[in-house]
Order: C-alpha cells, then sequence, then structure tokens
C-alpha cells in the first residue's frame, strides 16, 4: 500500500472569507469524483493541497481567480512524482468544466 504524503482539502468560503471544510481526499481522481461533485460552485470554493501532520501550512491553494493558475502550479508536483501528468490534467479539466463563463457583452 502506497502512503500519500499529500492531500486536498475542499472548503466552502463564505462572503467574510470564512472556510467550511467539506472534505479531505488523498488522491485526484477521488477528488474529481466525490470533492468535485456536479452541484460544487467554484465561486465559493477553495482547495487545498497539504501535507499530513505538518504545521508548515498550505502546499498550495486555490479559489476564484487562482483556479486560472492551476495547471501551472500543479507541473512542480508533477516534476517530483507527488501526481502523474494525467491526474493533473484531468483536474484541471474538471475545474475549467466548472469555472463560470464570464458574461459577453
Amino acid at each position: 500500500m502506497m502512503f500519500r504524503k499529500l492531500y486536498w482539502v475542499t472548503e466552502r468560503v463564505d462572503r467574510t472569507g470564512e472556510g467550511r471544510v467539506l472534505g479531505v481526499f488523498t488522491s485526484i481522481p477521488n477528488l474529481i469524483r466525490h470533492g468535485l461533485e456536479s452541484e460544487v460552485d467554484l465561486r465559493h470554493l477553495r482547495l487545498t493541497l497539504t501535507k499530513l501532520d505538518s504545521s508548515d501550512g498550505a502546499i498550495a491553494s486555490w479559489f476564484g481567480p487562482t483556479f486560472a493558475c492551476m495547471e501551472r502550479d500543479l507541473a512542480q508536483f508533477v516534476a517530483t512524482d507527488d501526481f502523474s501528468s494525467e491526474q493533473c490534467k484531468a483536474l484541471v479539466e474538471t475545474i475549467e468544466a466548472k469555472r463560470p463563463v464570464a458574461s459577453v457583452r
């Protein structure tokens, strides 16, 4: 059994910026399948990558406009073999499909 070093935390963020943890996921497939279900609204979702048993704080976090940087940000974790490029691509595609479409005037 492989021990995972990095965990995904999903939070619902309110208008004041306070977050409420919705879930903690051990893999990108589980995050996609169970943490980013169809009713998740990215306007209120913060996604954080963290180490277990660590007081160092978050490794990375995405909320609102920073989701646009996710693909670039995840490249470092592919380079260290924490995640596969296929998993990261699937996550980015899932996020992109959920991002609100900007209105065109």
